[in-house]
């Protein structure tokens, strides 16, 4: 790293914007991802982005669970395989989410311009860390939010 900037020179992995953005074969990723200056979902468009979360289940993602929050959505998912073995891109599974999810909002809204900030947040799960617990982590984010008692009572929260 020059000036504590990463450079794609200094890294094996793509970059979008600033923040890197590593893939890996067979891994499962929590990724964050938040609305334009943490603008809130009205509740009863949320239903809209949890649907649009669900659409590649089984096609391009497995998905372990995913709650959308007020201000941001928090997904746990592992990237299925193409019909050629290749892993689909992490940064395509996000922009299919992202942008679908923004013009059903937008339009369920009647109005226009940014839902989402381009930037989304991804963690690779290492071996050290239990998919439970960060399925844990994801399922009580509306308890500890005092959004609801327990998960089961907060409608914008899935998993199979």
């Amino acid at each position: 790293m020059i000036s504590g900037k990463p450079s794609a020179k200094n890294f094996p992995h793509n970059f979008k914007r600033h923040l890197p953005h590593l893939q890996g074969q067979d891994k499962t990723y929590f990724v964050t991802f938040c609305t334009h200056q943490r603008w809130t979902i009205p509740e009863y468009v949320r239903k809209i982005v949890l649907q649009h979360c669900l659409h590649d289940h089984e096609t391009k993602i497995f998905l372990h669970a995913v709650v959308i929050m007020p201000d941001h959505v928090h997904l746990l998912l592992s990237p299925l395989s193409d019909s050629q073995g290749r892993p689909y891109a992490l940064s395509e599974i996000l922009k299919g989410i992202k942008g679908t999810s923004a013009i059903a909002v937008n339009k369920a809204l009647g109005r226009k311009g940014k839902v989402w900030q381009s930037e989304s947040f991804d963690h690779i799960l290492r071996s050290e860390e239990s998919l439970a617990d960060k399925g844990d982590y994801l399922l009580n984010n509306p308890v500890r939010k005092g959004l609801a008692a327990n998960p089961e009572e907060y409608p914008w929260l899935w998993r199979p």
